[in-house]
């Protein structure tokens, strides 16, 4: 069943595509890795609830369940059109996929993305980021491919100096390559690479995203990013914690627009490597604070305050950047990307897919 508020959400993502380009899935079959994750939840439901209007022939969705097997699975398994099986990208072999063979289109987003996570399994997110991208590679090379995406990340830039912010994609980043963000951030970089080389060898139609702060229904809210933080702050009835100064500053883009840029890169067909996220407002931590809190009140009659504490994690804030916020142009004139739900907008949709919605469908 999918509630009132994600419904919505996904009509605002089928709406931004044209009809071209909608028309572009017809008689096709997508092959999603890493769909139990957050973008994978949302994207799984896209295709899903609009298979007829897109007509597409299958859908393919595959997680090795690293972090648990989510309880929404069940809710989509009665459709023959859409399967969704336990699957290592790393170590299990695609050719064991019934219809994998015949993907048109791939989404490649097996990648733990939360540092707390990443950190708990560093080899398991380089491997599936580096050795699981190649073998899909070596698979698909001589495969009937439409599109295929790599899901990057802003993270790939690191730390970049105010003369560089909002950053465009020409910049090269500003990243450790040992420290504890480095699984995530080193081979999200060198998968990129692997897309570039492949394209170039074998002229594979594989693109790019690099995604911004991205949250919104699929974000489990013992994520432990800050945006499932404060929400899982304001279900509970807690106080906000924010366990920082509240000082650093990012744009914060909702997965309904998050969601319609991947998808017109996926169907740009040709190599290229995109920003995908929202350009405003750039805010502080203590900002979105303010606006959960906000929102809570009118959504859950949240009674709670904002509080600042240090996280029991040392390396919580290694590494931390102090400022993220893309330039988006170069989407906006070769996609044509125009996200439009603003922070305030986005926190109270959040907030009401999450009143919508059993615990059990919220977390891992």
């Amino acid at each position: 069943m999918i509630s009132k508020q994600f419904a919505l959400d996904l009509e605002y993502t089928f709406s931004s595509l044209s009809a071209a380009e909608r028309e572009k899935f017809s008689g096709s079959t997508v092959l999603i890795t890493g769909a139990a994750g957050t973008m994978g939840f949302y994207l799984t439901h896209f295709f899903y609830k609009f298979r007829d209007a897109l007509r597409l022939k299958k859908v393919i969705c595959l997680d090795n369940f690293i972090l648990g097997k989510p309880a929404w699975i069940e809710n989509i398994s009665d459709d023959p059109h859409v399967t969704f099986d336990k699957f290592d990208i790393i170590s299990d072999s695609i050719e064991n996929i019934p219809a994998a063979a015949d993907a048109n289109f791939v989404l490649h987003m097996a990648s733990i993305a939360s540092p707390p996570f990443y950190r708990k399994f560093p080899i398991e997110t380089i491997d599936a980021n580096v050795t699981g991208l190649r073998r899909l590679f070596d698979f698909y090379r001589v495969k009937n491919l439409r599109g295929f995406v790599f899901f990057s990340t802003s993270e790939i830039y690191g730390d970049p100096p105010a003369d560089k912010v909002p950053t465009d994609e020409n910049y090269n980043g500003n990243v450790s390559c040992t420290g504890p963000r480095a699984c995530y951030d080193e081979s999200k970089r060198f998968g990129e690479t692997l897309c570039k080389y492949f394209a170039q060898e074998f002229n594979l139609p594989i693109s790019v995203v690099r995604l911004f702060n991205t949250y919104g229904p699929g974000m489990k809210i013992n994520d432990k990013r800050v945006v499932a933080d404060f929400a899982s702050n304001i279900l509970h009835g807690e106080d906000i914690t924010i366990l920082s100064s509240g000082a650093p500053t990012r744009t914060f883009c909702h997965i309904a627009d998050s969601a319609f840029g991947c998808l017109k890169t996926l169907l740009h067909g040709r190599y290229d490597f995109f920003n995908i996220g929202i350009d405003k407002p750039e805010i502080s931590i203590t900002r979105l604070a303010e606006i959960y809190r906000d929102a809570g009140r009118g959504i859950f009659n949240y009674a709670g305050k904002i509080n600042y504490s240090v996280s029991a994690d040392k390396d919580y804030l290694t590494d931390n950047p102090q400022r993220r916020c893309p330039n988006v142009d170069k989407a906006r004139k070769i996609l044509g990307y125009n996200p439009t739900i603003y922070v305030e907008e986005g926190v109270a949709r959040f907030l009401n897919f999450v009143k919508e919605n059993p615990k059990e469908n919220l977390q891992w």
